[in-house]
């Protein structure tokens, strides 16, 4: 799947981009039962001619009866579609609760700088951490353009020194790179914040 915003995702794949949301469902299979009114006449006027000869639906959210007049192809018709949708909104919540996304969410952003801060985490912890690291950099870095990774330490070490063009040599390398980083090394009370701030020196840099 692209590498897109739940809001951006929904003004794709949402009910109401796909005219299937209640209001725009009950539009097309019937019609609003109306008491108003008119202006011509000079007094309120109810479509009470529908009465008895239509099965109603009232919404919950502002109380408007609607006449149902659909045939129940047309019925079933919106069944399945709203099966579809209810199954494309499972795969996209699969998709983000899975693998990389579980942790560092959906990278939108086309040129990024990862800093890598792993404080005083045991051997076991910074494998987790490289393991990690590693599925986002094959997951969600190989469909951006450009990346880096700095280590926070009382010396900064940079995988390059720019932001690189994204390639599956480049992923490779910096995965590789990762994982012959020390696994204990000193950092000052200030290096998180010190690399921090050269990740985001370059004006190019979206995160």
């Amino acid at each position: 799947q692209p590498l897109i915003s739940s809001s951006k995702w929904l003004q794709l794949h949402g009910l109401k981009q796909n005219k299937l949301s209640l209001s725009q469902i009950l539009s097309q299979i019937g019609f609003q039962h109306r008491e108003e009114y008119v202006s011509t006449l000079g007094k309120p006027v109810a479509s009470r001619y529908a009465a008895g000869l239509f099965a109603q639906y009232m919404t919950a959210q502002d109380g408007s009866v609607y006449n149902l007049t659909a045939k129940k192809e047309l019925i079933l018709h919106f069944v399945d579609c709203l099966m579809r949708a209810i199954e494309l909104y499972k795969q996209r919540m699969d998709w983000l609760t899975s693998a990389s996304r579980q942790i560092f969410g959906v990278i939108q952003e086309q040129c990024i700088v990862i800093v890598l801060d792993f404080g005083t985490a045991s051997p076991a912890e910074f494998d987790l951490c490289c393991d990690a690291l590693s599925m986002v950099l094959m997951e969600q870095v190989t469909q951006i353009a450009r990346f880096n990774l700095i280590r926070a330490a009382r010396d900064l070490v940079r995988w390059q020194l720019q932001p690189t063009a994204v390639s599956d040599q480049a992923v490779s390398s910096a995965v590789k790179w990762l994982w012959k980083l020390a696994r204990a090394t000193a950092a000052s009370p200030g290096s998180s914040a010190q690399a921090l701030l050269e990740a985001m020196g370059d004006e190019t840099v979206s995160s």
